[in-house]
C-alpha cells in the first residue's frame, strides 16, 4: 500500500478501520471542531468515513485517519484526495479534534502527507480549501509552504448562496524541485 501507514515522529497516519467511527463522530459533535464545516449526522459521519475507505481502496491515499503514536489515541485526519468539482487539483485536508489543537499535529501530518504524495504521485501541485474566514487553517496552509491564490478563491458550490460557510479560499504548493 505505497509505504503505509505513515510515521511521525508523533503520529500514524493510516487507512480508516471500522473501529474509528466511534471518534470520528465524537469529534464531530463538538461544534468548535465544526466551526468552519458544514454539520454532520452520524450517518453523515459515517458515509465520509465510507467514502474515505473506498477512495483508499482506489486510490491508494485518502484523509487519512490520524492517531498518536504514543497511546494510538484517535485524533483527527490528514491526507490528500483526487480532484474532485469545483477543484482540478489534488486537495490535501485535516482535521483535528479539539484535544489535539496548539501541539503542532497539523502541521506535522501535513509535512508528512506532501512528503508521501511527492515521493508517491506524480502531480505537479497540491491545493488546499477552507472557508475564508477559518484563520487556524490558514495559518497552516501558510506554514507548510503553501501560497493563497487570491484570483481563484470561489463560492463552495455545495452550499447554499446564504451559508456563511460558502466563501472559500484556494492555497498552492508545488513540486519542489529536486
Amino acid at each position: 500500500m505505497d509505504n503505509l501507514p505513515i510515521f511521525t515522529q508523533r503520529l500514524i497516519l493510516r487507512p480508516w478501520e471500522d473501529r474509528d467511527r466511534d471518534a470520528a463522530w465524537a469529534m464531530a459533535q463538538d461544534p468548535q471542531v465544526m466551526r468552519y464545516l458544514p454539520p454532520l449526522t452520524r450517518e453523515g459521519s459515517d458515509a465520509m468515513i465510507n467514502r474515505m475507505m473506498a477512495m483508499q481502496a482506489q486510490h491508494g491515499h485518502t484523509f487519512w485517519a490520524m492517531a498518536r503514536r504514543d497511546d494510538g489515541r484517535f485524533i483527527g485526519m490528514c491526507g490528500f484526495c483526487p480532484p474532485r468539482p469545483p477543484l482540478v487539483e489534488y486537495e490535501i485536508g485535516w482535521r483535528l479534534a479539539r484535544e489535539a489543537w496548539g501541539q503542532g499535529y497539523g502541521t506535522e501530518s501535513a509535512r508528512a502527507v506532501l512528503d508521501w504524495a511527492w515521493a508517491h504521485r506524480d502531480m505537479a501541485t497540491i491545493v488546499a480549501i477552507t472557508t475564508r474566514a477559518n484563520a487556524k487553517s490558514r495559518a497552516l496552509m501558510e506554514r507548510i509552504g503553501m501560497a493563497h491564490a487570491p484570483d481563484e478563491d470561489f463560492d463552495h458550490p455545495a452550499l447554499l448562496e446564504t451559508d456563511r460557510l460558502r466563501p472559500h479560499v484556494l492555497y498552492r504548493i508545488a513540486r519542489p524541485k529536486s
